[in-house]
């Protein structure tokens, strides 16, 4: 079984473990578990040739997979569609070549939902990816092969997107770690987008140490020199926690929230470290932002759609078909409530960080799950803090979010320390 990749990245730079034998063992991982669906292509070639020639690094032969909406040199990005499935980059995204001058080592690229819009993994293309950790249930969307290569052991860290919580829901259906950093904290060029005003790239791991290492090395700037694994230094006695037992309606026709007291559950964990927690409302806004997303999602995609319609699978394609009456007027005024919203976030509410949990249902839904219905419920806890441009992480079930990543690494790291990752072993 492969170690973290903390663990593998010190063995390998001790001499301790040479840097074909985790590329190796994750390869055979990934054939072993075909019946995931974890990934659309796989590529031992350059993996074996890259692993040959390792140098010492932070991530030096740590196994890497890739969502298929990131670029990758040389290596097939479909984003998850008919349309792109012949696609090859000729660069890779800055946050690739990040972690690969960093040593880490990309053996494949990962199953997705369509284009990256969706919440539950399913696929019409490239086949649903499997949850190993609750057969029959959804991965979560949209970063789903992450997540189920993650928790089968096939490798040790992944690199996804998130919009609307595509780290943080697979992270909670299939007990991993995802991260979503503040917007515009770690580049998005050389990514698919669905939504730029929401869009971001973030970390998939299996511990918050091995997520906060990745961070760290993506995020290369002084404002966060402090953050990542430095951050489990801080002192958190004392952080003010709110705690949130709903969320403020943000699609149309969005239903008010029942009372949930899973996040009380979590606070008093935090508050036994040391915080002190006190039950919240988050600011609610005062009109509708959900036409930013549609209307941003409805310009990425009109050079193919209505174009090549047929081309779409049919989920994406309600999708789409809704989003051509999104008009630039809804659009412009709902980046005026965005806008608004986010700033009265500065300061209100009064808290350090955030808890609360990861999916908006309490049971993960089946796999064969209607997409369309169970959507908005689904993400209503990792949409906010898109919305709001915060970091936000995802251990397991239990969602932290903060203004900023220090003090989110802060306590995601105490929480590890206290309780563990959210699942100690990886699913047979």
């Amino acid at each position: 079984m492969l170690g973290t990749a903390w663990e593998i990245a010190r063995a390998v730079r001790s001499g301790e473990l040479d840097p074909m034998d985790p590329i190796e063992q994750a390869l055979a991982k990934i054939a072993e578990r075909d019946d995931l669906n974890a990934l659309i292509t796989v590529c031992p070639e350059p993996a074996l040739a890259r692993a040959r020639n390792a140098e010492p690094g932070p991530l030096a032969g740590v196994p890497l997979l890739v969502k298929d909406v990131i670029d990758t040199a040389g290596i097939r990005t479909t984003a998850g569609s008919k349309i792109y499935a012949d696609r090859v980059p000729a660069e890779s995204a800055p946050a690739v070549r990040a972690l690969e001058d960093a040593g880490a080592i990309v053996i494949g690229k990962t199953n997705c939902d369509e284009f990256a819009w969706g919440v539950t993994g399913q696929n019409t293309h490239y086949g649903d990816a499997r949850n190993p950790k609750l057969p029959g249930r959804i991965t979560g969307g949209s970063s789903s092969g992450n997540a189920a290569a993650l928790a089968a052991g096939i490798a040790p860290l992944a690199l996804g997107t998130d919009t609307g919580g595509s780290v943080r829901m697979p992270a909670g259906c299939c007990d991993v770690v995802g991260m979503k950093p503040r917007l515009g904290g770690v580049s998005t060029v050389g990514v698919f987008p669905l939504c730029p005003s929401f869009d971001t790239i973030g970390p998939m791991a299996r511990t918050v140490k091995d997520c906060a290492l990745c961070y760290e090395i993506l995020a290369r700037g002084p404002l966060d020199a402090l953050a990542g694994t430095q951050a489990g230094e801080r002192d958190i006695n004392g952080l003010r926690v709110g705690v949130l037992t709903g969320m403020p309606p943000l699609a149309p026709n969005e239903a008010a929230p029942e009372h949930d007291e899973r996040a009380l559950e979590f606070a008093a964990r935090l508050e036994a470290l040391g915080m002190r927690a006190q039950e919240l409302a988050l600011p609610v806004p005062a009109g509708d932002i959900w036409s930013v997303f549609y209307g941003e999602a409805a310009a990425t995609h009109r050079d193919t759609f209505p174009a090549r319609r047929d081309d779409y699978g049919p989920t994406i394609r309600a999708k789409l078909e809704s989003a051509q009456h999104t008009g630039p007027n809804a659009v412009s005024a709902g980046r005026q409530t965005l806008e608004a919203w986010r700033d009265r976030a500065r300061s209100e509410p009064a808290v350090d960080i955030i808890v609360c949990p990861t999916l908006g249902v309490r049971e993960i839904p089946p796999g064969d799950v209607d997409e369309l219905e169970i959507r908005v419920a689904f993400s209503a806890y990792t949409r906010a803090f898109s919305y709001l441009g915060w970091p936000a992480i995802a251990i397991g079930g239990v969602q932290l979010a903060a203004r900023e990543e220090t003090t989110l690494f802060a306590a995601a790291l105490a929480w590890e320390r206290a309780y563990g990752p959210p699942a100690e072993s990886p699913a047979a």
